[in-house]
């Protein structure tokens, strides 16, 4: 669902159905059934695989989120609930009138690949069938806000991914707006906040100069309304691509995550190191880096998962977290 569809399912979300408690705790509670088979608990361990960033947050059983609505900012809670084939979730946020938005973004939150298309590659491709039965349900998670799908690209590059949590962390807690859901707390980043700060004050966090000099480029891009979610999502992909590598910073593999994590397109991000090393463990006879071995290129990487089609996302992440488990 793209941002639009979002929107319009807002507009037509049903009616109100929870129970709201006392006023002094200000939780408005109600329970939501999403569309199988899905693994919530294990679609979302990416979340604190390398660390808590305060700005998606998973503990195992709750998932602690916002939902940017315009200039609004909703942070909600979730319980998981149910099974993989019926699974279920029982979500608090601060007011009834907020179920609206949390629900549409939540039934929008997990990438399902289409039916028809996944069967097929599951007959057609063992590799994917292997994981699919090792992992049923198992399926990407889309960050909706692209300020924060951004900020997350940059500090990701070219340093582990526990660091990358760590400085997220350090600017959620000081240039983020903290949130809270009764006893749970949570962060949102403000591209407007960030598009003022100096990059002596992101150089204070630990990032580096240009990294430093990335965010505030692409918050101010953000606030200026110079790029906008809804727009890109109304663009094809080599147009959402050329309008985010215009962005310092941002390569095209980064663009191409935005265009997976945000948008939820089928797309294989195929210059990612982590990805190409997958790939070529399951498809090409890489062996690994021990054995002295090249890892294959970007257009190899690409030519063995074209068949992959409209399910690349889910097939992508299938790879992606078998390869996080076996490192763990």
């Amino acid at each position: 669902m793209s941002a639009d569809e979002i929107t319009a399912a807002v507009v037509t979300a049903p009616a109100e159905t929870g129970t709201e408690t006392d006023a002094a705790s200000a939780v408005y509670q109600f329970a939501l059934a999403l569309p199988g088979p899905l693994d919530i608990a294990a679609s979302l361990e990416m979340f604190r695989r390398s660390g808590d960033d305060l700005l998606d947050r998973w503990d195992g059983a709750w998932l602690i989120r916002t939902q940017r609505v315009g200039q609004r900012v909703i942070p909600y809670v979730a319980l998981v609930g149910g099974t993989a084939e019926a699974p279920t979730l029982l979500v608090e946020v601060g007011r009834a009138a907020d179920r609206a938005p949390v629900e549409a973004a939540l039934l929008a939150t997990f990438v399902q690949a289409p039916a028809e298309e996944y069967a097929a590659l599951l007959r057609a491709d063992a590799v994917v069938a292997a994981l699919d039965a090792r992992y049923p349900g198992l399926r990407p998670v889309r960050q909706f806000d692209l300020f924060s799908a951004l900020v997350r690209c940059i500090s990701a590059q070219q340093v582990n991914l526990r660091w990358a949590t760590t400085t997220r962390r350090r600017l959620a807690e000081a240039f983020g707006e903290r949130h809270t859901i009764g006893a749970r707390e949570v962060y949102s980043l403000s591209a407007e906040r960030i598009a003022s700060a100096s990059v002596a004050e992101l150089r204070a966090l630990q990032f580096t100069t240009r990294k430093a000099e990335y965010l505030i480029g692409a918050a101010q891009a953000i606030a200026s309304g110079a790029l906008d979610a809804e727009a890109l999502a109304a663009l094809p992909d080599d147009e959402v691509v050329a309008r985010l590598v215009a962005l310092r910073g941002i390569g095209r593999w980064s663009a191409e995550w935005i265009l997976a994590r945000t948008l939820g397109r089928p797309c294989v991000v195929a210059g990612d190191l982590a990805v190409r090393k997958v790939v070529a463990r399951a498809y090409l006879g890489y062996a690994g880096e021990r054995r002295g071995e090249p890892l294959p290129d970007e257009a190899a990487v690409r030519a063995a998962t074209a068949h992959w089609g409209a399910v690349a996302g889910v097939a992508q992440g299938l790879l992606l977290h078998s390869y996080a488990a076996s490192a763990m």
